[in-house]
């Protein structure tokens, strides 16, 4: 087993304007290591460049520039190699109707070259959850059960890497614990590499190990995910006072925190952990006669960190 799964040098990719368009310069010289055996988010805005990189491991979208190593194999020396490294579930419902989800198996790993002998074409579908409609026109599953045929394409010809593009975007909860479910226990049993894109960051921090942030088509941030949230260092304290926050009365906050009155009666204060103390803050609290009925403490998440480190500043 290689150490690392995916290892990409300086990619670049510049797409010829049509016309009196520009050409549009999509990535920018992103450098990506991922490690193999981890499950790996790439996130970024629309726009980002996402779509392309994974194209490129797709082998879908010729780079302009750069290095990509799958596996240990060179796109540009062992082509085959490196694509039959990696499986990819794309974000778009692509399949002929009128095959069977058993056949669409079968001819996925006849593509792949994958012998008749060697084909795990049942138990995929127990994988995915379709064996009773193993059999079934594709065009009678529904959005869910097509997505899971997808994922079934992906991994016909047993990929080191998989890579899940937007894969629960717009599937109900239920759908959403069994693609993760699985996933987890392919990664887990049988150490395949995950490569998550996905706009619910909040799956992101749930599901992944590891997270790069891509902006403009540039790499900002790869980082373990705990490290990742804890680059803020905001934090907000809250406070429920007997009676609502309507009639605490006037507090004088230390400098550096940024008091609100809420809603459900609860007062929020916004500092930073470097700066003020909670110390500090339930002193001015009990300075100004408040009874404490509750109190309570947020944490910054992966939406936090993303926003922060996305946000396009002028100047």
């Amino acid at each position: 087993m290689t150490q690392n799964a995916i290892e990409i040098t300086g990619l670049r990719k510049t797409y010829a304007g049509s016309g009196n368009q520009e050409p549009k310069l999509a990535l920018d010289g992103v450098d990506l290591t991922i490690p193999a055996g981890t499950i790996f988010g790439l996130l970024g805005p629309n726009g980002a460049g996402k779509s392309t990189l994974i194209n490129i491991l797709a082998g879908l979208v010729r780079k302009s520039a750069g290095s990509v190593r799958i596996w240990g194999f060179d796109q540009d020396v062992n082509p085959r190699q490196s694509r039959a490294s990696i499986g990819v579930m794309p974000q778009e419902l692509n399949m002929d109707p009128f095959f069977t989800p058993r056949a669409a198996l079968e001819v996925q790993a006849g593509l792949y070259g994958v012998p008749a002998s060697q084909r795990r074409t049942d138990e995929i579908l127990r994988v995915i959850g379709l064996e009773d409609k193993a059999d079934a026109y594709a065009r009678s599953l529904s959005g869910g059960m097509r997505r899971r045929l997808l994922l079934g394409k992906a991994l016909v010809h047993q990929p080191q890497v998989l890579v899940l593009d937007e894969p629960t975007a717009g599937v109900d909860i239920e759908l959403r614990q069994m693609l993760w479910q699985n996933v987890r226990r392919l990664n887990r049993e049988e150490g395949l590499t995950v490569i998550l894109t996905t706009h619910y960051l909040e799956e992101a921090q749930e599901m992944c190990d590891e997270i790069a942030i891509i902006d403009r088509g540039r790499k900002i941030v790869q980082q373990d995910t705990a490290s990742l949230v804890g680059r803020l260092d905001a934090k907000t304290l809250i406070i429920t006072p007997e009676g609502g926050a309507e009639d605490a009365p006037a507090i004088r906050v230390p400098d550096g925190v940024e008091m609100s009155r809420r809603a459900d009666g609860a007062l929020a204060f916004a500092y930073r952990r470097g700066q003020i103390t909670v110390a500090g803050i339930l002193a001015a609290v009990q300075e100004a006669g408040i009874t404490i009925r509750d109190i309570a403490t947020q944490e910054p998440d992966l939406e936090d960190v993303f926003l922060d480190l996305t946000a396009h500043r002028e100047g």
